[in-house]
């Protein structure tokens, strides 16, 4: 079912799977201020809800997002405006990278400008067939963001990112998977069905664990081996003593699939 009272974004509910479209499709879903606020009451309302277990993130009328609204930029700004504006981009940014739930950017044709980065925030990226990336930043004079600085480079390596700001090219789906942006390519026709079946596996897995999983695997790129590790230990330590580790280990020995409630 659908929850109305958003004016950029509509939120859906199967079971404990939560899809947010953005939903300018007029506008190929540029992200602009309403949508970038009403983003994080959003994920206000899904973080609250005890069932919610994935996230996909997608957009309306067969494109993802074209990044920044540029009918907004043809009036001059001040660097004040300006600065005003990304930051409330990356009050957004942060708060999807740090989600504590699993999510998935399903992405239909553009994903471009601040949209291909809004697209990284999310744990993986399901890509159809006719999707396309791009920092096209460059293009109209501006510098990335939307976290790309930050997001690409740790995916395609850091010429690869260079090469991509730099240039403001446009790549297909093929290139984007070759590249590591994408963790898979399908056909378009195909998107939907692949992107709730993956949805519907991490839902089934254990809530806790997969929490305590992403929150060490995005803090593993700034910190040292030892950290990592004593986090593991804290992790696991948390992990052995819940309800679902004895349900899995139930299950293992009862030749069973494993039912999961986060305790």
């Amino acid at each position: 079912e659908a929850t109305m009272g958003y004016e950029a974004l509509i939120v859906e509910r199967a079971g404990s799977i939560a899809t947010i479209v953005l939903n300018r499709p007029g506008a190929r879903n540029a992200l602009d201020l309403t949508m970038r606020r009403e983003m994080l009451g959003v994920l206000d309302e899904i973080e609250a809800d005890p069932t919610a277990r994935v996230v996909i993130l997608t957009g309306a009328g067969g494109h993802f997002c074209s990044g920044g609204d540029v009918k907004t930029m043809q009036k001059p700004h001040t660097a004040a405006e300006g600065r005003g504006r990304v930051e409330l981009l990356n009050k957004m940014v942060l708060r999807l990278v740090n989600f504590p739930l699993p999510t998935i950017a399903m992405v239909d044709g553009y994903a471009v400008g601040a949209g291909s980065n809004l697209a990284l925030c999310c744990d993986l990226i399901i890509a159809s067939d006719r999707a396309k990336f791009g920092e096209l930043f460059c293009k109209i004079g501006l510098a990335v963001d939307g976290g790309g600085t930050w997001l690409l480079p740790r995916l395609t390596g850091l010429a690869r990112a260079k090469e991509l700001a730099f240039t403001g090219d446009v790549i297909d789906a093929a290139e984007a998977a070759r590249l590591g942006l994408v963790n898979r390519v399908v056909p378009a026709a195909e998107l939907e069905t692949t992107v709730r079946a993956l949805a519907a596996k991490i839902a089934a897995g254990p809530p806790l664990a997969l929490r305590l999983d992403k929150q060490m695997l995005n803090r593993a790129a700034s910190t040292d081996l030892a950290s990592a590790l004593e986090a593991e230990a804290f992790s696991q330590g948390l992990a052995i003593a819940s309800e679902d580790h004895q349900e899995g280990v139930s299950a293992f020995f009862d030749k069973r699939p494993p039912k999961f409630t986060g305790r």
